[in-house]
């Protein structure tokens, strides 16, 4: 299905209209910006032989914005037009008050693109798409006659956006999104096991439904299943424990990043608020957030109020150097913006959100650093957890791990949580591999009820002790 490009200010607005109804609304204010927004997405899951769930949506809207000081003043409509825009202006102008603010200088335009434009959903016909979903199915089911169940899923999506802001700049970006997702459940002796794999990024759906891509995932999902299969009852107790490279990162966006985010830190809630400067992990601990790195799912040509995505440090060599910000939190902290402004959609507000968050890598061999470890567990793959902004108190489940005795990798275990708090787990990496990875891209973030996609990476980490949630006590 082809669609025309969103062009609101072709076919619906007039440019200079739209400006004035915005300057009026800032007027006397110290920032603020138009959001508009098209958004189209579709997701096909095939599910026990057959196809489940065929789903396409599509919005468009705008938001409408004005800053000043700490208050914020936001007004949003599926509507488009300058009579909506007029009366989300007057809503606005209510944050402002009597004025007196002096508008910020607007962020540095640039010309990266980070990603393709095309529409990915336009990259291959319905039927095809179903007769992947299809071929997955029964390749994955041929793998291994312990096969009782497969769950394939293809998702894409578009997102066009134009930022207009009160000095008259237009920014314009269109934002691709794939992923596929394979999990299998096997079973053997009455004992039923899952595993899932699966990836994506801001590219287009060809790559995914790419014969040899979707293969290596329905691989990778057996695999682990079958792991699980054979996997004991996790110990528990305080012991050391290592992490693999690539998606256990999830723990360090978790645990820490969240906690570097600017408006945690301004309002003082944040585990390390007034920490800047300090060491806060071990030697030889660096930790970025990069919005600008190719095709990954966290990346932005520009983030949702104009500023264009850095590559932030924000712990180096286990000090902390800097947070992530977006222009409020900067102005308000008498810091530069850092391109973190982030929404979910033209419906809600920007605020500081995570895009790729990494460790970098050191330079330990990973091999040694599972040897190193005397009596824990090598975490490989990670589930949900939670996480506590104010102290940094997560707790993470494993879907994938493994028993260390003496520097031996011995059997798989099962239902192992990992429970600790991010700034001690900073300061007990006794080792860093030199196998850095990012996630192979299926990261969501969740904040005040607004979801982003991230990325995470990290290599190998050997930590001192973290508390093991298990069954075996």
């Amino acid at each position: 299905m082809q669609h025309s490009s969103f062009r609101p200010f072709d076919k619906t607005l007039d440019q200079q209209g739209a400006l004035g109804l915005l300057r009026a609304a800032t007027d006397g204010a110290e920032d603020g910006e138009l959001f508009l927004e098209r958004r189209r997405s579709e997701v096909l899951v095939f599910d026990d032989g057959r196809l489940k769930n065929a789903s396409y949506d599509a919005s468009e809207g705008f938001g409408l914005r004005a800053v000043k000081g700490e208050t914020s003043g936001y007004a949003h409509s599926t509507e488009i037009s300058e009579a909506a825009i007029r009366r989300a202006a007057e809503t606005v102008r209510l944050a402002v008050g009597d004025g007196g603010g002096v508008m910020a200088p607007p962020p540095q335009p640039t010309n990266r693109r980070l990603y393709t434009d095309a529409d990915p959903m336009a990259e291959a016909a319905f039927p095809v798409k179903i007769e992947t979903l299809r071929e997955i199915d029964a390749f994955a089911r041929a793998l291994d006659p312990r096969v009782v169940q497969v769950s394939a899923s293809l998702a894409a999506s578009l997102q066009e956006v134009y930022i207009l802001r009160p000095d008259g700049t237009l920014l314009q970006d269109t934002r691709p999104m794939s992923r596929l997702n394979v999990s299998v459940i096997v079973e053997e002796s009455g004992r039923r096991e899952s595993g899932s794999h699966g990836g994506g990024g801001r590219v287009g759906l060809s790559g995914m439904i790419d014969r040899a891509t979707w293969q290596d995932a329905a691989r990778e999902a057996l695999r682990i299943a079958v792991v699980n299969l054979g996997a004991e009852p996790a110990p528990a107790g305080v012991m050391e424990v290592a992490l693999g490279p690539g998606w256990p990162g999830i723990l360090l966006h978790e645990a820490i990043g969240h906690g570097l985010e600017g408006d945690f830190n301004r309002k003082g809630s944040s585990a390390f608020a007034g920490l800047m400067g300090r060491q806060v992990a071990a030697k030889g601990v660096t930790v970025l957030d990069d919005g600008t790195i190719p095709d990954r799912r966290g990346s932005i040509s520009f983030d949702d109020e104009g500023t264009p995505s850095h590559r932030t440090t924000l712990i180096e060599d286990g000090v902390l150097v800097g947070y992530m910000q977006d222009r409020q939190n900067a102005r308000l902290m008498g810091m530069e913006a850092t391109g973190n402004g982030r929404r979910e959609s033209f419906a809600h507000p920007p605020m500081p959100r995570m895009t790729n968050t990494y460790m970098l890598s050191g330079n330990a061999d990973p091999a040694d650093l599972v040897a190193d470890v005397k009596d824990g567990i090598y975490a490989v793959g990670f589930g949900g957890g939670q996480v506590d902004i104010t102290n940094g108190k997560f707790v993470f489940s494993c879907t994938e791990a493994y028993r260390v005795q003496n520097g031996k990798v011995g059997a798989p275990v099962k239902g192992a949580t990992l429970i600790g708090d991010g700034p001690t787990a900073l300061q007990r990496i006794r080792g860093i591999g030199n196998d850095m990875q990012m996630d192979p891209g299926i990261g969501n973030c969740g904040k005040a009820g607004q979801w982003v996609p991230v990325g995470v990476g990290q290599p190998t980490l050997l930590i001192g002790g973290l508390t093991v949630g298990g069954a075996g006590a």
